[in-house]
């Protein structure tokens, strides 16, 4: 098969690329003796999981028991970074097979109680990884104080094994060359809270952090021992934006069909928002590299693969606006065009199937079983 063949729209991996960014955060975890457990959210497949831990990831991070799940098919060390508050979450969580090394992310004495109660029904342990926020004001408990108690609290239930703190640091969206203050920032406060928990006999085994925008730089982070990237498999336009990543390095785009050129200025694509999702560029600061079309905020929903002066300017649910007005390309109804997501995250969550290229050629394709979050009922039979 060949792309021409393919039905639009359809996500496409350059499956050349993806080794090549597969590879490289690979040698840099090991350059810099960090244990590497990327974040599945991005391409939410047991086969590009594989992959990762085939080139020596040390286990798997994930956001939902969906994912764990599926997960579990693949890694035997699982990381959900993300609380499982409520007694029917907990349960499920825990009731992932046994052989399983599992740990979850937790920042309160509630969802640590919950997990408990669900480990003991299990008749397993479950590893805690403490939250503590650095500066993204999402999750996270707010002072080394807190993080002390909470540990104490994690340590004094059996049922579960205090593994150590976590972290993500996603604030931190300026250009790769400009973190240094935030950096500096983060490092401070991380350091408050390692000489409280030594302070108090709490040393955490494990410290797990990091994002994509801030991974070749994690090794700056003193005391972090694990890295936990998702987007740099495929990386997106916003990665690129940061310099993070460059153009040439975002393997992951949405082949479409220009349908319409009715309207003068613009082509209309088969891309709307069910398949490019609706997240503008985000970054944290407004100068961009040397080299990197510049990604004001609002600029756009994608770029044209090649022609990245185009830009999806708006959408509807099914088709996308290309914005011809910075460009001499006129595209012809039947033309096909491949681009550049904003998110690539959303933009997997939104497709039963993946196809993987080289040139011009189909050479896989994979569906994405860990998309959506199934029923209950589906998990539990």
């Amino acid at each position: 098969m060949t792309l021409d063949e393919l039905e639009t729209p359809a996500p496409v991996v350059d499956l050349a690329r993806m080794e090549r960014n597969l590879d490289g955060m690979a040698a840099y975890a090991a350059s810099h003796d960090l244990a590497l457990r990327p974040h599945i959210k991005t391409h939410k497949t047991p086969w590009l999981a594989a992959e990762q831990l085939r080139r020596g990831a040390v286990g798997v991070t994930c956001a939902t028991p969906r994912e764990a799940e599926v997960m579990s098919e693949v890694a035997d060390d699982v990381l959900l970074a993300y609380p499982a508050v409520g007694a029917v979450r907990a349960r499920r969580v825990a009731a992932l097979p046994a052989d399983i090394r599992l740990a979850v992310a937790l920042d309160s004495v509630r969802a640590a109680d919950d997990l408990a109660d669900a480990a003991r029904e299990a008749g397993r342990r479950v590893g805690v990884l403490v939250e503590c926020d650095m500066g993204m004001r999402r999750v996270g408990v707010q002072t080394p104080e807190e993080a002390v108690a909470l540990v104490r609290h994690v340590a004094g239930r059996r049922e579960l094994e205090y593994a150590g703190i976590t972290f993500y640091p996603g604030h931190i969206r300026e250009a790769v060359n400009q973190q240094d203050d935030a950096l500096t920032a983060l490092n401070q406060r991380l350091g408050r809270t390692l000489d409280a928990l030594k302070r108090a006999g709490l040393d955490p085994a494990t410290v797990s952090g990091g994002s994509t925008p801030t991974a070749l730089r994690t090794h700056e982070i003193a005391g972090v021992t694990e890295m936990r990237p998702g987007t740099y498999i495929f990386n997106d336009r916003t990665t690129a934006a940061i310099g993070a990543c460059t153009l040439d390095e975002c393997a992951l785009t949405v082949l479409a069909t220009v349908v319409s050129t009715a309207v003068p200025g613009q082509a209309v694509i088969d891309a709307g928002t069910k398949s490019l999702g609706r997240e503008p560029i985000r970054t944290g600061d407004r100068s961009v590299p040397t080299g990197v079309a510049r990604p004001d905020e609002g600029d756009g929903f994608g770029a044209v693969y090649g022609r990245e002066d185009v830009i999806v300017r708006a959408m509807s649910e099914e088709h996308g606006l290309l914005d011809l007005s910075r460009s001499d390309w006129r595209p012809a109804v039947g033309d096909r065009v491949r681009i550049i997501p904003n998110h690539v995250c959303i933009v997997v969550h939104l497709f039963d199937m993946v196809h993987g290229i080289r040139g011009e050629a189909v050479e896989s394709s994979w569906q994405v079983p860990a998309r959506g979050r199934a029923a209950q009922a589906d998990v539990l039979g």
